[in-house]
Formats: structure tokens, C-alpha cells, sequence
């Protein structure tokens, strides 16, 4: 996957907040993503994030 910080992805599941669009805020070992509907972030290691996400929908310019 193409991915990189301040990209818009779309995950499978959507966050309890009813909103599946996600900001990347970190790229590493773990992933950092921020709620754009409600602003909470978490964190996930790479191997599940690329298991959990569904597309990109937005790379950063």
C-alpha cells in the first residue's frame, strides 16, 4: 500500500463514532491514526494496520 503521513485511509471497521475515515498522523513500526469525526487517536502496529485497512483514499500533496 501507498500510504504516508497525513494520508486519508479507510479502514474496514468503522470507529464506535459511526466514522471509517482516518488521518495518518505517524508511520513506523506502529501506525498512529487520528478520528477525523471526533479526534481520538490510536495506535496499531503496522502488520494489523495493513491487515485492518480497506484504501487510501487521500495521499498528502
Amino acid at each position: 500500500m501507498n500510504y504516508k503521513i497525513n494520508s486519508i485511509v479507510i479502514m474496514k471497521k468503522p470507529h464506535p463514532c459511526g466514522e471509517n475515515l482516518w488521518l495518518i498522523t505517524r508511520v513506523g513500526v506502529d501506525i498512529k491514526l487520528k478520528c477525523t469525526k471526533c479526534g481520538r487517536c490510536i495506535m496499531m502496529d503496522r502488520l494489523e494496520f495493513e491487515r485492518k485497512l480497506k484504501k487510501v483514499v487521500e495521499n498528502e500533496k
